[in-house]
């Protein structure tokens, strides 16, 4: 077996997995070439580099998917080995080539195993060779023809790519024909490929990959799997490994299908087998993705095995190293996916500067950003993921939770009370949850509110904070307690708005200094008089405040939340959660702006997709343009019965957060 030293690497990667690749080749003593768009000029990634080369451009076709570029970097910089990390060119059988004819080392497979695989048509025959359980599948012309008699429901797929882009669940006949467009449309804007296949869409199966990893000399090992079934739009959000609750003859049977295919191909690195498990064990195969998983992690958790290093042995001719027996999974690990993205209002992304981001407590942290960091709609929402583990599963759990709850991540709207909320409802803490998990609890997509005692500690928290930044502004009587007077005839007021969750809620506040770091707290709707001019008896809660360092006593019951300035209100985070804040000001302001009279755009991106022209009569719900950011497509549809007066944009326009797309004239009754 021939060996190669690796002694500089290319990392054709952003954000957190470049930064990963990073920390175990500085552990080898293999110094580190970066590269960056011009979107990611300050991003966080440069700082682990020793090197970092400028592709130019600020999308992805602009930069990290030219290979040309790629390679030049790795050839002037005296690189030995390309590592491409998962997505952009981890998958391209191309770039693999262009690698290996450069006289560099490639970490992955060998090109022909990418282009085999890759492709999900032939990866399914292949699997059918191998003797690998699976279900038969429906290949789609590129003639735009639309199969007839398709069992459904049914899944129509991309046959390149992966990360649940290019596809679509059909449950309608007549939906049928717009998925499979739709469908090959982002296909071919994420891979490059617009081809699709249709295979039978399995009602409540379990989402259970196998990792492995191949020699490229016969020998393949498996690292235990992990289930996946926590997604939205095909996409993963909460991964674990192992899987819980399976029978041992299934998990047996998927450990042997994935190493079956991985040496039926002579598989060389490291690779995921993915399976869709039946409620009734039934084993169907779904894909091989031939790169380092974005879950990896939580596999390395439980067997204490460095994958990324596998893949380096692997690629210098070393071999793997060790025997399956050897490889013996220990407790339990949880993958939390944070990403800019708002569950409560249909997974919309979100832009904007980052101002605050830690998570605390005993979890790993793999993350591209910091505050000051921004996100934009070049690239995949993905902020950072979040590993907990635990010698159980509600240990590993109640870690994550815990992290969670306690996070600071501002700027832009994320789905971090959404998983908290997932990690504490009963039947995920029950296990074995399915893919269809979220669609039958809408309601962990707004997040869990505190109890209403911390509602309470936060309330407070935010009042004093308040307090303490109008002393500090105020340069004349800034030595004074807040609120204080000569006659106190009553404590400052102030309505504080609790914000998030179905609706806005309401509270008022009256309080007043009463002196050794003690406040006196009224909590509760401010007494009104009634129809005599005579006050209503209060029924306020009154409530004794004592500030000890930076927590808060209430009654002798003592917490800390931490309590930020974000913009024009107040975020709080501790062990209970977290809650965002704003002052309801003592006056109305009046907006004499109107709101626009058609649907806006959510978020900056590029029409990809016009389907109606000035004068058509639309019905509410109806499509009327599609949009195309961060590597998705959001559907822009009427609000209500409308006719249409005017198409703002055409197919390629950009558009900004806010713009007017489509004018609507919604009518009105005759008097």
């Amino acid at each position: 077996m021939t060996t190669h030293k690796i002694r500089r690497l290319l990392i054709a990667n952003r954000g957190e997995i470049a930064i990963r690749i990073a920390r175990t080749a500085k552990e080898r003593g293999i110094s580190c070439v970066g590269v960056y768009s011009e979107a990611d000029r300050t991003s966080l990634h440069l700082e682990s580099m020793d090197i970092a080369v400028a592709l130019g451009g600020e999308t992805a076709a602009e930069s990290y998917l030219r290979v040309d570029a790629i390679v030049q970097a790795a050839i002037e910089n005296q690189c030995d080995a390309v590592h491409p990390g998962y997505g952009f060119l981890a998958e391209n059988a191309d770039a693999a080539r262009a690698v290996e004819a450069a006289g560099l080392l490639w970490i992955g497979p060998t090109p022909e195993q990418i282009e085999l695989l890759g492709d999900k048509i032939a990866a399914k025959r292949a699997a059918e060779q191998a003797g690998v359980p699976t279900t038969p599948i429906i290949e789609v012309s590129g003639s735009g023809s639309v199969p007839s008699d398709v069992p459904l429901p049914a899944l129509v797929k991309a046959a390149a790519g992966g990360g649940g882009r290019g596809m679509r669940i059909v449950r309608e006949g007549d939906d049928l024909a717009s998925a499979i467009e739709s469908a090959s449309r982002e296909a071919a804007a994420a891979f490059g490929d617009s081809s699709v296949f249709i295979e039978p869409y399995i009602e409540q199966g379990r989402h259970i990959e196998v990792q492995v990893v191949g020699d490229g000399h016969g020998e393949v090992l498996h690292f235990g799997e992990r289930d996946c079934s926590v997604q939205r739009r095909n996409q993963k959000v909460i991964e674990e490994a192992p899987a819980i609750g399976l029978a041992d003859d299934v998990r047996l049977a998927l450990h042997d299908g994935a190493i079956r295919l991985a040496r039926h191909v002579n598989y060389r690195g490291a690779g995921t087998v993915e399976f869709l498990v039946g409620s009734d064990g039934t084993i169907t195969f779904l894909e091989v993705n031939t790169r380092l998983q974005v879950e990896h992690p939580v596999t390395e958790a439980v067997t204490g095995v460095d994958l990324v290093g596998l893949q380096f042995d692997v690629a210098m001719g070393l071999g793997l190293g060790m025997a399956q027996g050897e490889i013996l999974l220990c407790g339990h690990a949880v993958e939390l996916r944070v990403v800019a993205e708002d569950p409560s209002s249909g997974w919309m992304p979100s832009t904007g500067e980052i101002t605050a981001f830690s998570v605390p407590g005993s979890v790993r942290v793999d993350s591209g950003i910091h505050a000051g960091s921004t996100v934009t709609t070049n690239y995949d929402s993905l902020l950072a993921k979040v590993i907990a583990v635990g010698r159980d599963r509600a240990t590993a759990l109640s870690v994550a939770a815990d992290a969670m709850r306690r996070a600071d991540i501002a700027g832009v709207r994320t789905n971090a009370d959404s998983l908290i909320a997932i990690l504490t409802e009963d039947e995920f803490a029950t296990g074995s949850v399915d893919t269809g998990y979220l669609d039958r609890h809408p309601e962990v997509l707004n997040g869990v509110r505190p109890e209403p005692l911390e509602i309470d500690a936060h309330l407070v928290s935010v009042v004093l904070h308040r307090a303490a930044e109008h002393r500090r502004a105020d340069q004349r009587w800034g030595f004074a307690p807040s609120g204080w007077r000569n006659l106190a005839t009553r404590g400052q007021r102030v309505t504080m708005v609790e914000l998030g969750g179905d609706e806005d809620v309401e509270h008022e506040v009256e309080y007043r200094f009463i002196g050794n770091d003690s406040w006196e707290f009224k909590l509760g709707e401010w007494p009104k008089a009634d129809a005599e001019g005579v006050l209503i008896d209060d029924g306020r809660r009154t409530a004794v405040i004592r500030c000890v360092g930076s927590a808060i006593e209430i009654d002798g019951r003592r917490t800390s939340p931490a309590v930020t300035r974000d913009g024009h209100g107040w975020r709080v985070s501790g062990f209970s959660g977290r809650t965002l804040w704003r002052e309801l000001p003592r006056f109305a302001q009046h907006d004499a702006d109107l709101a626009g009279s058609g649907p806006v755009a959510p978020l900056p991106g590029t029409v990809i997709d016009v389907r109606v022209t000035a004068g058509d009569v639309v019905e509410a719900d109806q499509v009327l343009m599609v949009i195309e950011a961060m590597k998705m497509e959001h559907q822009i549809s009427a609000p209500a019965a409308s006719t249409v007066t005017e198409v703002r944009f055409a197919v390629g326009d950009r558009v900004d957060m806010g713009d007017l797309l489509v004018e609507l004239d919604q009518g009105s009754d005759e008097q």
